[in-house]
């Protein structure tokens, strides 16, 4: 059991009789009771209420002792029938009162283009807009964690073997869809509060023929079920949609029960403006960062403190939870300086090595015959019984072809293998179809290429610097040719004839020419776009570790090296992006977080 300071136990012993007496989503911060003694009620400070803030909220107030404050810059989620609905998610992705609505700077990789980058500004973050994707990547993705942080026991497939099923609840979907041989129910959770499912829909004559292609065509095979840890292949796409609803981090984490708990406080719309060093004893030279500095989303009044007993918990996804690092002094302690910020922890990697996974968009014409979908009709049935169109995501909704560069590629032989391990994917391939058009999205799941988010203000309601690296590195560039080129071999397969027609590219083959070749890439480039998966901000590393030498932010345990009381435990601690959508490893993230945690202070 960790001792607490002299302090620490005087204010825990000062606020017992002043705890939240009845759980509460507090709509401002003007409502949130911060009376002199109120004011360090709180055990636990989670600063963001996203994939891993909701998650690590519902699972330390488990414990009845623990008192638990969460904080979330956006909206509460509940009563909107858009982030409930699935089909909505392309529509609540451009809302913008639940997405930060920042910009990315011109990016040198893609004709200094800037890209909105989509992130979360809503109770449950990324998991309230996303598209449901529900992906873990491969066993060799977390074997990787625990090469990068020396510590495999915690970090590994094994490892956090419990944790990957312990936050998904898989059911049947929706309607009559008959879901044998679509699925491996060995691979699976049962018990856990995030549903997964496969869509509603029953599957179309595209699907039979992407299936009958992965049978006779020898370079691409069939797998029973993407997240096993071997996802490579052409697999289902599974989602977590759970009874027709979107299941998000705040439906699965904070539903109704949960928000009963008397030790557990939801403070909505309130932006955390900085971390500040908490007065009192410290352990040696390290500063004590459990204190939040508060304000109103929207800027005004005046700004409130709160401090935490034990820690404070940053879990604001990899863009956010770097910027309250910086905006707080935490990082670069030149880089802060040039900008007026006041170093407090020489931490140099914070915001270095943001890595994400970028696509190319390519079509082909098609002769399928797609039912036109009668949208009064399709919610009126939603409404009713949570089934039809409106009870699965809009877009890519069929199979994925996860899949690998061959061995023999050029590719491979003039760049190292920059995947985790044989069993991870380079590509994410969308196989997506019924109509008189074909689309697929070629994402690169394992570039070369990195990024950065930094500061350029002393303000911290200013929007980050965000700075992607796309196609910044030649192998990034060489590999999305191959994944097109893969893409194309797939189409061409016998299943497809009378079906494929045209391929309306961008098609690196067309025109071998400088001219053509320039052509072909002006097109990828001015279409290019992220997945929104962005990692490796507060990057995990071996305890003790070049602290101010660029190695790393956050230890094995989470937490922020070079100070004390403060840890990081969403998106940004993931050293590398995983061979997936992230939001699986996220909830397995914060799972194992919630565990190290409670271990700690029992």
């Amino acid at each position: 059991m960790r001792r607490l300071s002299t302090l620490s136990a005087f204010v825990a012993l000062s606020v017992t009789t002043i705890r939240v007496v009845n759980a509460a989503v507090y709509q401002s911060i003007d409502e949130l009771p911060l009376m002199a003694s109120a004011k360090e009620a709180y055990d636990f400070i989670i600063v963001g209420g996203g994939g891993a803030g909701a998650t690590l909220a519902g699972r330390l107030s488990e414990n009845p002792k623990f008192s638990v404050l969460l904080i979330e810059a956006g909206a509460d989620n509940e009563g909107h029938e858009d982030l409930m609905m699935p089909s909505k998610n392309l529509e609540v992705q451009a809302d913008t009162s639940y997405i930060w609505n920042w910009w990315t700077v011109p990016l040198s990789g893609v004709n200094n283009r800037s890209i909105e980058y989509k992130s979360g500004h809503v109770l449950g973050g990324g998991t309230s807009i996303n598209g449901m994707v529900y992906t873990r990547g491969a066993d060799n993705d977390y074997d990787l964690w625990g090469k990068v942080s020396k510590d495999s026991k915690t970090w590994s497939w094994k490892g956090l073997a419990p944790y990957i099923k312990k936050h998904e609840k898989w059911v049947q979907p929706p309607g009559e869809r008959n879901i044998s041989g679509q699925y491996d129910p060995r691979v699976h959770g049962y018990k856990g509060p995030v549903g997964v499912s496969l869509p509603w829909s029953v599957p179309i004559e595209f699907d039979a023929r992407a299936l009958k292609n992965a049978e006779i065509q020898d370079e691409f095979d069939f797998n029973p079920d993407p997240n096993s840890g071997k996802p490579i292949g052409v697999t289902w796409t599974q989602f977590t949609i759970g009874a027709g609803e979107r299941t998000s981090s705040a439906t699965s984490y904070l539903g109704p029960d949960v928000r009963k708990r008397p030790n557990l406080a939801i403070l909505v719309n309130t932006y955390a403006k900085r971390v500040l060093p908490t007065p009192g004893p410290t352990l040696g030279f390290r500063k004590d960062i459990r204190t939040v500095e508060l304000v109103r989303r929207n800027g005004e009044g005046p700004s409130t403190t709160v401090t935490a007993n034990k820690e404070v918990i940053l879990t604001a996804g990899a863009i956010g939870s770097a910027k309250l690092l910086l905006d707080s002094g935490i990082g670069d302690k030149t880089e802060l300086e040039k900008v007026g910020v006041k170093s407090v922890a020489n931490i140099r990697d914070v915001g270095k090595g943001l890595t994400d996974h970028f696509t190319a968009s390519i079509m082909w014409t098609a002769n399928g015959t797609d039912a036109v979908i009668n949208a009064t009709e399709s919610l009126d049935l939603w409404r009713k019984e949570r089934i039809g169109p409106y009870s699965e995501p809009t877009g890519p909704r069929h199979q994925i072809l996860w899949s690998r560069i061959p061995d023999k590629s050029p590719v491979l032989k003039d760049y190292a293998d920059p995947s985790a391990g044989p069993n991870s994917p380079h590509f994410e391939i969308t196989l997506s179809g019924g109509g008189s058009s074909i689309f697929s999205f070629v994402v690169l799941l394992t570039p070369y290429s990195r990024g950065s988010v930094t500061i350029n203000s002393t303000d911290p309601l200013a929007p980050p610097l965000i700075d992607l690296g796309f196609l910044t590195h030649p192998f990034d560039r060489a590999a999305l040719i191959e994944g097109i080129r893969q893409t194309k071999r797939f189409y061409s397969g016998l299943a497809w004839d009378g079906y494929v027609k045209d391929f309306l590219g961008p098609d690196p083959d067309a025109d071998p020419s400088p001219e053509g070749q320039e052509l072909f890439w002006n097109a990828i480039k001015a279409d290019m776009n992220s997945f929104f998966h962005p990692c490796g901000t507060a990057a995990i590393s071996p305890k003790g570790s070049g602290v101010g030498k660029g190695e790393g932010v956050v230890d094995s345990e989470l937490k922020v090296k070079t100070v004390t009381g403060l840890r990081v435990a969403d998106a940004a601690v993931i050293p590398y992006v995983p061979t997936a959508h992230t939001q699986a490893a996220v909830y397995t993230l914060a799972e194992r977080a919630a565990d190290l945690i409670k271990e700690e202070w029992k």
